[in-house]
């Protein structure tokens, strides 16, 4: 982690290229310098044996020579002169190393003997037993002689010595300077990068009002300015990118079809409501796992696939007809996904059947009456009648045919008018006791042909008057009656109930007739519905009917706010509960 951070890693690169650079000039100089001492000791000790020369030139004195070259040379010094035959001079140093050094040394010492020999100057570096030390010569003009004068090399190498020192002390402070300015230089570079750094994980978390101060005017301060001008952009894209994520949603969640978004990999990414319904009941269907497909939608995927083109199929889930038209979404050239709209087409296919079963119903209702009408007009064209009786019978026919076809024409258009919102009622302040009552008297004597009993139970506390169109709901609890009665066998029942609850007033109609089929009871508020013929009685006593009039109860009572509603038992009779509402009741 320490090695990871910016600032350790330009600190220490900087101080790496410092140190580099310190330690070759360090070399060099040291270098330099050894060389450089030993050559400036050379040259004073060859200046030295030149003042010596011209001393002995001028001044051939033993004593005044000496004394001379005592006050010339360094104390570490060591002086030989010698002319070449057999005198030589000493001037003696205060190391005991040059005790040795004679006349049959120089001469033994090739590059030293050249002096004498080649009458030039030699310099160099000799070594005997007890060390290494300076030596330098310079001829006598006036003889075949010359003056040596020799130095402890170690004299020099403290000098060296001290000179290191210094260079050393010198690189150190360096190195410890770069340190303390590398640490500096770095940290004043990174600290910006490290606040985009914390900016950057803002941003990654969602903070896109994250600004980073801007402090200098160098390309960290442009790359602060394009930071934040970034961040403003990202934001103002996050923030479109949601309103048209919110949008989307909002479609499909207010779509009736439903939509599935699948990848590539046949997983699920975007469902609406209508679709997760769908899912959730073919799973069920299919005992599927949450994440697999059902098995039409696998089959239609692949087939997308494959022929990267649209498919459709249909469906039957639960009961409901579903159509599923599935596209390919493309990346550029390549198919990234799909997406299936599912739409509901259950209740189309339901409009549809009620519209072929609606012209089944009518063409069949009149037809009988058409061809009976036909059938008898012919009779009468034809004379088959012969007697005024007769005829007169076979136009009475005709015209009870032509009757009906009027009621079931009239009840048609009633029907039409109320499905279609048309319907228009009259309404009034009505007694309801006194309403009901009425309606009753008038079937008391079709009871008793039917030899039906009919019986009422009226609420011990006046409902009073409510506001409703009386020949409405006259046609409703007539219709209601008339079936109870023409359904109910001989010394049977029929039991009017009106009671009220906490917002409505209810009329029971219950019979002990032969009740309705239980697979029959929820069409039987449809259009053209007819009881089995299980159920009928006496043909001779049966009135016949169009099958509309409980569709015409049922929207009449709708149209008053109110709710009808049946329940049976095969073989034990059939009870229509009426509800309406007691709003605008007076007592």
């Amino acid at each position: 982690m320490f090695w990871r951070s910016v600032v350790v890693k330009l600190w220490f690169t900087i101080l790496l290229l410092v140190c580099f650079v310190l330690i070759i000039l360090t070399v060099l100089l040291l270098q330099f310098f050894e060389n450089f001492h030993i050559n400036k000791a050379e040259e004073e000790m060859l200046q030295t044996a030149s003042v010596i020369s011209t001393l002995l030139e001028s001044h051939q004195q033993q004593e005044i020579v000496m004394e001379t070259a005592e006050s010339v040379k360094s104390a570490s010094s060591h002086v030989l002169i010698t002319d070449g035959a057999e005198q030589i001079w000493t001037a003696e140093s205060n190391v005991e190393t040059f005790a040795k050094l004679d006349e049959q040394w120089l001469q033994n010492d090739p590059d030293l003997s050249r002096v004498m020999s080649e009458r030039t100057d030699v310099k160099k570096v000799a070594e005997t037993e007890d060390g290494k030390f300076l030596a330098v010569g310079t001829p006598l003009s006036d003889s075949e002689g010359g003056v040596f004068v020799f130095k402890p090399l170690n004299s020099v190498e403290e000098t060296t010595q001290q000179t290191t020192k210094t260079v050393f002390l010198g690189a150190g402070i360096a190195i410890v300077l770069t340190t303390i300015f590398a640490f500096f230089l770095s940290t004043r570079i990174t600290a910006p990068l490290m606040k985009m750094r914390k900016g950057a994980f803002e941003l990654s978390e969602g903070e896109f009002h994250t600004k980073i101060p801007i402090l200098t005017h160098d390309e960290i301060g442009e790359l602060a300015i394009a930071f934040n001008r970034m961040g403003r952009q990202l934001k103002q894209n996050i923030d479109a990118l949601n309103q048209e994520k919110e949008q989307l949603s909002g479609v499909l969640k207010s779509m009736a079809d439903g939509v599935i978004t699948l990848n590539h990999k046949k997983k699920i990414l975007v469902t609406n409501p209508p679709s997760e319904q769908l899912l959730q009941s073919w799973r069920y269907e299919e005992d599927l796992a949450e994440e697999e497909l059902p098995t039409p939608l696998h089959d239609l995927f692949e087939s997308v696939i494959s022929e990267e083109t649209e498919a459709m199929t249909e469906v039957t889930v639960q009961g409901r007809n579903w159509v599923i038209i599935m596209t390919p979404l493309y990346s550029n050239t390549t198919i990234r996904g799909v997406v299936a709209v599912l739409r509901d087409m259950t209740e189309e296919r339901r409009l549809d059947k009620l519209r072929k079963d609606f012209l089944a119903n009518v063409s069949h209702e009149l037809r009988t009456p058409i061809s009976m009408m036909r059938g008898y007009s012919e009779a009468i064209v034809d004379e088959v009648a012969n007697s005024k009786e007769e005829k007169n019978e076979l136009a009475q026919i005709i015209l009870e045919e032509s009757e009906r076809m009027g009621r079931l024409v009239n009840e048609l258009l009633d029907l039409a008018r109320m499905e279609s919102g048309n319907i228009q009622l009259h309404k009034e302040s009505v007694e309801i006791e006194l309403f009901i009552d009425r309606i009753l008297k008038k079937f008391h004597g079709v009871a008793e042909e039917n030899n039906v009993r009919l019986q009422s139970e009226f609420p011990s506390e006046s409902i009073g008057s409510s506001a409703i169109d009386p020949d409405r709901i006259e046609q409703v609890v007539t219709n209601l009656l008339d079936n109870a009665i023409r359904h109910t066998s001989d010394n049977g029942s029929v039991f009017v109930r009106l009671y009220k609850d906490d917002h409505n007033f209810v009329i029971t109609i219950e019979d002990t007739g032969s009740g309705i089929p239980e697979e029959d009871l929820p069409f039987i508020f449809e259009r053209f519905y007819k009881g089995d013929k299980s159920r009928k009685r006496d043909p001779s006593k049966e009135k016949q009917g169009t099958g509309l009039g409980l569709a015409i109860a049922k929207n009449i009572v709708e149209a008053h706010g109110g709710g009808i509603s049946a329940q049976s038992k095969e073989g034990e009779g059939t009870t229509f509960h009426i509800s309406l509402p007691q709003k605008g009741l007076s007592k």
